[in-house]
């Protein structure tokens, strides 16, 4: 059993919330609220069958990891078509990582949309597994069209998703959302259009190896697609100044799916790394590193705008959706340094922010269920049910979004300045990183302030909200954090050895091309660069 398991990772990843997905759409809607004893019936099959299956998966991507840390790259070939011309899925450390950032997002997500949000509207568990099966496909997927595949399932059901629980607010800030959804789904088709034009692949192995063959008179179409890609990414990220649908959207959203909303900004982050730093990177020929005079300045231009944001927002739900703006552009600093240390910042840095926000989402919810009629509003209202439980973890949480000592934000920060050491934007990314870690203290702590201590003895505190379910599944999120902090030594060195594996181009060609495929694939043999390390055993999978 573990060997089939081990063979068939890849796609049993994919699968699992597949396969999840239909037998919940087979299990039937509960309609909406709930009521009634077959409806009620129904809801609690699908809530059992969604945990089972998270569950699993988060089994999975820990083997994942564990496999991938070897060094190992693992390759599934659909049908067992050879690439490029099948399709494939690979893994390797970054998409093992991101594939277990996913799982541990999802179980305490959905532990805490059971505790009543998944009553609120129809198909949630079924959409819920397919916003995972598109996720995890983004991350393992080969190919670059293949990943447009994806990103439409992930977006088809962040649409229903993020109109759950209904509401007039939610509605209008959705309409926005699917329209600019839908355009920059538009443009990523003629981006990956213009792309295959000039090179005749798709494949992620097979365009690094055709990039550079493009020679600078022919370059400028391989070019012009590249910067389609580069804002199709960017407005999925939510890098400046793509970002300003990311607050409205995700503060409007019901506190579960704004929280799972907090991995969607890294498939964005995700895609930028693997196409523009890596087969537009340094060794792309005429089109090398065609990104980098724009995406670190824009990268800290949006840490800038997020961190701002935050401080001028009046509810807590917008202060935490523009801190993942804040957070996003962090890590694209770390990606646009174009260096081992700066990808594995990114890579470190991601992992706490997306657990760091997740958390403050559904915190952000606790709270205001908690202050009656005042909600999340940052104003004075009745005091909290539990100061002292929630007030920790907003402490915890605002100390690692900041990047104090010894918690997981600073880790990221310090690798990431460290990066920065030699390069010439040395100064400004000094400056921004430290100085949106500032802001971003006052702005939680004026907020943290506002809620905890600034309460009003006439108005009675409610128990609404104080469900023990609710807490432990945001404590989860906080105690993740946590566990960075005391596992960080590992987590550096898995980070550092996938910015090395991510970069070694010529290792992840022969592993899914092919020795056969490298000679038959090309125009004219490819010298690739010197690879910075001994390349990783290798071990192809049918």
């Amino acid at each position: 059993m573990m060997a089939f398991v081990s063979t068939h990772l890849p796609a049993l990843m994919v699968l699992l919330p597949s396969f999840t997905a239909m037998l919940l759409l087979l299990l039937g809607d509960h309609g909406g609220d709930a009521h009634g004893s077959h409806a009620t019936h129904r809801l609690l099959w699908a809530r059992r069958i969604a945990l089972t299956s998270v569950v699993l998966g988060l089994v999975l991507a820990a083997l994942a990891v564990r496999q991938a840390a070897g060094g190992e790259l693992q390759v599934y070939r659909m049908g067992d078509w050879p690439a490029p011309y099948g399709i494939v899925l690979v893994l390797d450390r970054l998409s093992a990582m991101m594939v277990m950032l996913t799982s541990l997002v999802a179980l305490p997500v959905l532990w805490y949309a059971t505790g009543g949000w998944d009553a609120h509207g129809r198909y949630f568990h079924a959409m819920f597994q397919f916003q995972l099966m598109g996720l995890n496909g983004a991350f393992v997927t080969g190919d670059l069209f293949n990943l447009f595949v994806f990103f439409e399932v992930l977006l088809i059901a962040s649409y229903v998703l993020m109109l759950h629980g209904q509401g007039k607010e939610r509605m209008r800030v959705g309409l926005h959302y699917v329209a600019l959804n839908l355009t920059a789904s538009a443009l990523f088709l003629i981006g990956v259009s213009l792309l295959y034009a000039k090179t005749g692949t798709l494949n992620f192995a097979d365009l690094a190896v055709r990039v550079p063959q493009v020679a600078a008179p022919d370059a400028k179409l391989l070019q012009a697609g590249a910067w389609i890609l580069l804002v199709v990414f960017g407005f999925k990220a939510a890098l400046a100044p793509l970002s300003m649908w990311l607050p409205a959207t995700y503060a409007a959203s019901t506190a579960p799916v704004a929280a799972l909303f907090a991995i969607m900004t890294k498939v964005g982050v995700y895609g930028i790394l693997r196409l523009h730093g890596v087969v537009f990177g340094v060794d792309a020929g005429a089109s090398a590193l065609l990104a980098a005079p724009v995406l670190l300045p824009l990268a800290l231009a949006t840490s800038v705008m997020g961190v701002l944001g935050a401080l001028a927002a009046r509810t807590l739900e917008r202060l935490v959706a523009w801190l993942t703006v804040a957070s996003v552009g962090t890590a694209l600093v770390a990606v646009g340094l174009y260096n081992n240390a700066g990808w594995a910042a990114a890579m470190y840095y991601m992992a706490n922010s997306t657990l760091v926000v997740a958390g403050l989402f559904l915190l952000a919810e606790l709270v205001a269920a908690q202050r009656g009629n005042a909600g999340g509003n940052l104003e004075p209202a009745s005091a909290v049910a539990q100061p002292a439980m929630l007030g920790l973890m907003m402490l915890l949480a605002a100390a690692s979004a900041a990047g104090l000592p010894p918690l997981p934000g600073f880790i990221g920060k310090l690798m990431l300045l460290e990066a920065s050491y030699t390069h010439v934007w040395q100064s400004a990314v000094w400056f921004t990183v430290l100085g949106v870690g500032f802001l971003t203290l006052v702005g939680l702590a004026r907020a943290g302030s506002i809620l905890f201590w600034h309460v009003r003895d006439d108005v009675p505190a409610t128990t609404s909200g104080a469900s023990p379910k609710l807490v432990s599944a945001t404590l989860a999120l906080i105690a993740a954090t946590l566990a960075m902090s005391i596992f960080g030594d590992a987590m550096v060195r898995y980070t550092t050895d996938a910015a090395a594996q991510l970069r070694d181009r010529e290792a992840y060609a022969r592993a899914v091309l092919g020795p056969a495929g490298l000679s038959t694939n090309t125009t004219r043999p490819y010298q690739f660069a010197p690879a910075p390390a001994a390349p990783p055993p290798v071990r192809n999978k049918p």
